[in-house]
């Protein structure tokens, strides 16, 4: 089966040539865009499998090249790629129908990680989906499709898989967000830092909420760095024990 590239739209060349050579470990061709014009002219020629977009480009923005590859081409999995941006802008490019987000600065490991469970989530079997992991991504698959209840029903049946992860209470208000229930998302968020109380993602949305002016994106991984950190620190301390 042929691998569709993927696309990467990007105004800023050092950018675009970091994303490339970062996708490259992935054995998929990759294509890059200057700007909104420039990728949807792109899509038109040629089917792409994934499409990295910036947030924050001159000339069409990328809410707006969204909208239009979600009109054009619905199926299409759209990472948003950004630095910039309300929780009221996070929360629409949700709503269209992006499929994750990658914040920047970003390392290449998670360009590539990212990427490659974006493209993974196509093949989930939804119908023996029973593992807390797989339940997450086929909710974050129905995201992407604008499935918005049906992605709250599967991160339900995530929590119930696994209640102890901050994560899903997290991924579940975000999706309360989306179907404008604020106060109900806060609970969640909530929820979440009562199982981990330094888990930052579900810190940063409670703020959000709370006030619609700060600037971010809706939080929905954790910050890697962050969990290494703690990881090294617990297995630390069993070692003075």
């Amino acid at each position: 089966m042929e691998k569709r590239p993927i696309l990467i739209v990007d105004d800023e060349k050092n950018i675009r040539l970091t994303m490339s050579q970062s996708l490259e470990p992935l054995g998929m061709p990759v294509e890059t865009a200057v700007n909104g014009e420039d990728a949807l002219q792109k899509l038109r020629e040629k089917q792409f499998g994934l499409v990295f977009l910036d947030l924050k480009m001159p000339g069409m923005d990328g809410m707006e090249v969204l909208h239009r590859i979600k009109e054009k081409w619905p199926k299409m999995q759209v990472i948003i790629v950004t630095a910039y941006g309300t929780v009221e802008s996070a929360v629409e490019a949700m709503k269209i129908g992006a499929a994750d987000f990658l914040q920047k600065p970003f390392s290449p490991s998670e360009i590539r990680e990212l990427a490659a469970k974006v493209l993974e989530r196509e093949a989930l079997d939804e119908e023996s989906a029973t593992g807390y992991l797989t339940l997450v991504e086929l909710a974050k698959r129905h995201i992407s499709d604008r499935n918005f209840d049906t992605a709250l029903k599967f991160t339900q049946r995530a929590i119930a898989a696994d209640p102890a992860q901050p994560e899903v209470y997290n991924l579940y208000g975000a999706l309360l967000e989306i179907k404008g229930n604020r106060l109900e998302a806060q609970k969640f968020y909530r929820a979440a830092l009562d199982i981990d109380p330094t888990f930052k993602p579900a810190k940063a949305n409670l703020d959000r909420t709370a006030s619609w002016h700060k600037f971010g994106k809706i939080e929905l991984e954790p910050d890697r760095e962050g969990a290494e950190q703690k990881k090294e620190s617990r297995e630390g301390a069993k070692g003075k024990e």
